[in-house]
Order: C-alpha cells, then sequence, then structure tokens
C-alpha cells in the first residue's frame, strides 16, 4: 500500500484508520494526483482505491456543476495553509452521484505545501435532509405569502410587490397604476347564502380577477374581506381602464346569483382605479389611500361601476 502522511507501520493503525466509515485519502501536492485511498471508497462509489491512484482526472469524478468551484476553493485554500472542507457530489462507478464531504487537512514542509490528506465523509442523507427541509420552507413561505381561501396573494405579498413596484416607479419614472375591487353588498350575499357559500363566492372571484390581465408583473392580492387589490407596474390610465374592464367583464361572465344586491341579480364589483408617476417624496401609502376613495366613489355613485383617477407625484 502507498504510504499514508504519517507513513503507518502498524497494522493495528491501518486497521484501524480502514476500518471506520470515513475514507482517507492523501494527494500530492507537486502532481495533484491521489497516492493513497482507502479501501472504503469501493462500497460507496464502485471505485476500486488502485483506480484513484496516480490518475490525472480524478476531478472528472465530480459532478460538472460542483467541479470548478470546489477546484478552485480547494487549491486557494490549500495554496494559503489553510485546513478546510468541501461538499461535492462524486461520481460513482455505475453513473450516479453520492454527496461527499471532504474534510482536507494541508500538510506543509520547508513554508512549502507538501500534500493535502483528509476523509471523504458520506452525506447523502444528510443532503436529502437538508433538500426536504428547504422544499418545507419554500412550501411555508408560499403558504404565507397566499391568501388560504382563495390562493391569491396576501396582504403580506402585497406590501412586498408594493414596495418594490414603487421603488422601481421612483427609479423609471413610469406610471403605476392600482385597481382596488370590491364586492357589491357582499355582507347580503352572506346573510342570503350562508358563510360557505361566500368563501365559494370569494374564490370565484379571486378566480376571475386573476384573468383580467397576463403581464408577468401584474399583481393581483386579496385586501382582506370581500377587497381585492391590483398592482400594475408600467401602466399608464388607458392601460389601467382596460383591465378594470376587464375584471368587470369576467365578474359578470361568472354569472353568480345575488339575490339580494340592490343593483343586479348577479353578483358585481365596483373599482377604484388611479394611476401615478411617483416622485421620489411621494408614498405608495398615500397612493392606495386615494386610489381607496375612487373605490368609495364608486360605491356612492351607485356601485357596479368603477370610478378612475391620475394622481401628480
Amino acid at each position: 500500500m502507498p504510504n499514508f502522511p504519517l507513513e503507518p507501520e502498524s497494522d493495528v493503525y491501518k486497521t484501524l484508520l480502514e476500518s471506520t466509515k470515513a475514507i482517507p485519502w492523501r494527494i500530492d501536492w507537486d502532481t495533484m494526483t491521489f497516492t493513497y485511498v482507502g479501501p472504503q471508497i469501493e462500497a460507496l462509489l464502485g471505485w476500486t482505491p488502485q483506480s484513484w491512484v496516480g490518475i490525472n482526472d480524478w476531478v472528472e469524478r465530480m459532478h460538472p456543476d460542483d467541479r470548478d468551484y470546489v477546484v478552485e476553493f480547494c487549491v486557494t485554500q490549500s495554496q494559503a495553509g489553510v485546513d478546510h472542507e468541501a461538499d461535492y457530489r462524486a461520481l460513482t462507478k455505475d453513473g450516479g452521484y453520492v454527496w461527499i464531504r471532504d474534510v482536507v487537512h494541508v500538510i506543509r514542509k520547508d513554508g512549502k505545501v507538501e500534500a493535502l490528506v483528509g476523509f471523504m465523509f458520506d452525506i447523502s442523507e444528510r443532503k436529502a435532509t437538508e433538500e426536504h427541509l428547504l422544499q418545507l420552507q419554500k412550501q411555508l413561505e408560499e403558504f404565507s405569502f397566499s391568501d388560504g381561501l382563495t390562493g391569491i396573494a396576501n396582504r403580506r405579498m402585497l406590501d412586498k410587490v408594493l414596495e418594490r413596484e414603487w421603488a422601481q416607479a421612483q427609479r423609471s419614472q413610469k406610471p403605476i397604476s392600482l385597481i382596488l375591487a370590491d364586492i357589491d353588498y357582499f355582507k347580503q350575499y352572506n346573510d342570503c347564502y350562508g358563510h360557505m357559500k361566500g368563501d365559494e363566492c370569494l374564490k370565484r372571484v379571486a378566480q376571475s380577477l386573476s384573468l383580467a390581465a397576463n403581464r408577468p408583473l401584474d399583481f393581483i392580492a386579496r385586501m382582506g374581506g370581500e377587497e381585492f387589490i391590483w398592482v400594475l407596474p408600467e401602466t399608464d390610465a388607458a392601460s389601467a381602464r382596460e383591465v378594470a374592464n376587464k375584471c368587470q367583464q369576467l365578474i359578470r361572465q361568472a354569472q353568480i346569483p345575488h339575490e339580494r344586491s340592490q343593483v343586479s341579480t348577479w353578483l358585481t364589483v365596483s373599482l377604484g382605479v388611479g394611476t401615478m408617476i411617483p416622485g421620489q417624496q411621494a408614498h405608495a401609502l398615500s397612493f392606495v389611500e386615494k386610489v381607496d376613495e375612487l373605490l368609495y366613489l364608486a360605491k356612492h355613485n351607485g356601485r357596479k361601476r368603477a370610478e378612475y383617477g391620475q394622481f401628480g407625484g
């Protein structure tokens, strides 16, 4: 067996070293080739220890997406004489990949790097657990930003999107439009049909309104109760009016009965539609309040309609 860095002469030491799950190895710095790999490597990756020793293409046994970073990181750390760790996916003999953690110790002689020694650890189970936890975290984030009843974005997500798009509009000096939509006589709807039907109604309205615009930046959220909001970046007044008209049209096409409505036998919505090119001192909340006043005006003027406004920055 080629010498391990400590050059063990004891059979007991060798047996101990090669009986652990960790896989010992040694790389000669001048040639950047393995001079030793523990026999445990074959059980994990399928490669025999001899297939590693002396070859120049062992880097090819890393996943292509991990290779450049890991090699650059390890070389940089080794040149600095710093012990380090690196995680990567190692190629198995049958073409699969296993997550490996290399724990690396730098051996120096007369101030120069002579060799690298270390252990490989199988961390595939740990990585699988991490991936699962990341997926759960992503799902939790999605849940935390979506309305539990309708499935569209909630007020928390709205705040983030509006803050981002408002700042972008201030930088670009392009118009941003808001549409506030409120279901007409929704309390009477609940009184007539019950809260279960009311929840189903909110879902149908959310689905219908979601179809009113389809640009990637267009964003709809449930404000709460029976109120919804559209954030329309880079949208002038004329384009916002088109979206508002589409909202009204889609709600009409849904034909949701509403016996207690005072404006129609079908469910309707009132809209406030505002457009603004925000100045540097303008506040998004003030804009929302102005559009909310337009919504109030639409309801005051008979509902089942929209009121429009353009505001200075």
